[in-house]
């Protein structure tokens, strides 16, 4: 069977059996009708894929193995604690892909592959997918950036707690398109998976520091707080030329803010006065 998803104006479909539909519940809300989609994804089971190793990333017992086939054709191996999950074939254009599952994982391996493909086929139409945290307040969204340990969901929770009116619409990775960030079907260590957007109202790079300090970022230093947050792999002119355009898109008509905090009260309320009233 087939089904359509919408994430960021952006329609996908896959098409799997039963059993893998009944695992993605977090999709359920973005579930629409049939339409122009920007890929297609099919998933089965089946035997291993070879191809070239090119990089390996890993990150808290998950490891992604990417490289290429013979042919052109992206790979992308999924690892959990050391067990194979599945390959995702991609075509040279990201419009159609095939997931190839072991049995292993199936969840962690359909997130994943979904996740990948949709980076890279909306990567040049302004879209992004961030490794970020997004609260709303007053009907603007407010995304919080840092590498991993410096307290993106903290901040957030601060804010949901003391900061009336505010509303959790993303914990792990929410989309950035023209401007506007969206809730998805992925999230992080808390389930959130709702189907809104708002206008961004300000982007904030964390750090941990034992004070509390906000400041304006510009130029070349907003620019860069954005680079290592975005999802999608580079190795592609397109991906890249995208991706660029949307970074620097951003960096001059966002706000973007760098907040060295503790995770305390005082920390969102700073930070909150502060991108709330945009002053420097």
């Amino acid at each position: 069977m087939t089904r359509y998803y919408e994430v960021a104006r952006h329609l996908f479909c896959v098409t799997a059996e039963a059993e893998d539909f009944r695992l993605m519940g977090n999709y359920g809300p973005f579930g629409c009708e049939a339409g122009d989609a920007v890929f297609s994804l099919t998933i089965a089971d089946g035997k291993p894929v070879s191809y070239t190793e090119e990089l390996r990333q890993e990150d808290e017992g998950q490891e992604i193995i990417c490289g290429h086939k013979a042919d052109g054709r992206a790979v992308f191996e999924y690892r959990w604690q050391g067990a194979v999950a599945g390959w995702l074939v991609c075509n040279n254009d990201y419009r159609e892909a095939r997931l190839v599952m072991t049995g292993h994982y199936r969840k962690l391996a359909i997130d994943n592959a979904l996740m990948v493909m949709f980076a890279l086929a909306t990567a040049d139409k302004g879209t992004a997918l961030f490794h970020a945290a997004v609260v709303s307040r007053q009907g603007r969204g407010y995304m919080f950036l840092g590498k991993s340990g410096t307290g993106k969901s903290t901040h957030a929770r601060l804010w949901l707690q003391y900061i009336e009116g505010s509303e959790l619409v993303n914990d792990d990775n929410p989309v950035v398109r023209d401007g506007v960030v969206y809730g998805s079907p992925w999230s992080g260590k808390t389930p959130c998976y709702r189907s809104v957007s708002f206008p961004l109202g300000g982007i904030v790079m964390l750090s941990q520091a034992p004070y509390n300090k906000i400041r304006r970022l510009n130029g070349i230093e907003a620019y860069a707080a954005l680079v290592p947050s975005i999802s999608g792999k580079r190795w592609d002119s397109r991906i890249a030329d995208g991706l660029h355009m949307t970074e620097n898109t951003l960096a001059m008509t966002v706000p973007i803010w760098h907040l060295e905090c503790l995770p305390d009260e005082e920390a969102a309320q700073i930070c909150k006065s502060t991108v709330e009233s945009g002053q420097l």
